[in-house]
């Protein structure tokens, strides 16, 4: 019979109390019941813990060092199971959120703080990314969901947050500056700066350029916005973007225009594993961002809650 959690306990009552009965009345349990614990400890260890008599118990020196380990058993369990209860109440543990670059950067920050505030023990793991690579950090189980574009699968199930207006990026001369909107077919005559392919942005601003039947073939294109923020700048060409993607730009020249013929919105969801329960950590991040939602809190110009 191996030693149990239990008859530790009992035995470090016993000692630290020098009484069986003292030790029974503080674990609200029988002098009998107890003393079968600690003789049943003492037959499995060998060696007798407590020397006995009428009125007193007093450690012997195996029973002292008994001692010293039974506590840091019996704490050591206490203290796990404190954590585990934290963490099974959402006190604890790590979030862990695949999202785009644009709404890690603008619309998180806020999130986290509100969230932190009210739960400071818990992390936050922020796994920044392209469409594709933010899905599969899901998939994968690498994230507990993910802030993205894209569809409904079989495998993920999506609940609409934001939504976010194209509009025209352009250097600060450029003549469609001085327009109060820009169309889609005015960026198609122009050298027109693209974001690389695995981009959502770019394959929103391909589609929207395909409904104008507008044939353009990039004059240049970078994997990263703020690249492409900076070739608008240096008067290079003109870029499409989403409201929340601006503040990725930098500080350079270029002015934003309302994009229409047609108004192209992007659609940011939730995207969680399907009949996969959220850790209670997670669950409670998305209900501060559901708050959030509830309240219609502020957001970029161009981003409205769904």
């Amino acid at each position: 019979m191996e030693t149990t959690l239990r008859q530790l306990a009992a035995y470090a009552a016993v000692a630290r109390a020098a009484s069986f009965t003292a030790a029974a009345a503080q674990l609200h349990i029988s002098q009998s019941s107890l003393s079968r614990a600690v003789a049943d400890l003492e037959r499995q260890l060998g060696t007798q813990l407590l020397e006995r008599d009428t009125r007193n118990v007093q450690l012997t020196a195996a029973g002292a060092e008994a001692l010293r380990i039974a506590e840091q058993i019996v704490n050591s369990h206490r203290s796990g199971m404190k954590e585990l209860e934290r963490f099974l109440l959402g006190e604890s543990g790590t979030v862990a959120v695949a999202t785009l670059p644009s709404v890690a950067a603008v619309l998180l920050p806020e999130v986290i703080s509100s969230f932190r505030k009210q739960q400071p023990q818990v992390a936050i793991q922020i796994m920044d990314g392209l469409e594709q690579s933010v899905v599969d950090r899901v998939l994968s189980g690498d994230a507990d969901f993910a802030i993205t574009t894209g569809e409904p699968s079989g495998q993920l199930e999506h609940r609409p947050l934001v939504r976010d207006r194209f509009v025209a990026v352009l250097p600060q001369a450029h003549p469609l500056a001085d327009r109060p909107q820009v169309s889609w077919e005015d960026l198609a005559r122009e050298p027109f700066l693209a974001v690389g392919r695995d981009s959502s942005v770019r394959r929103l601003t391909d589609a929207a350029f395909a409904q104008v039947d507008a044939q353009t073939a990039p004059a240049s294109e970078a994997g990263n916005v703020a690249t492409v923020g900076g070739l608008v700048a240096a008067g290079l060409g003109v870029s499409a973007m989403p409201a929340l993607v601006l503040p990725l730009l930098g500080s350079g020249p270029v002015v934003h225009r309302p994009l229409v013929e047609p108004a192209v919105d992007r659609r940011l969801d939730i995207a969680l594993r399907a009949r996969r329960p959220l850790p209670p950590a997670a669950q409670r991040f998305l209900t501060t961002l559901e708050e959030f939602r509830t309240q219609q809190r502020d957001l970029p110009t161009g981003v409205s809650w769904t």
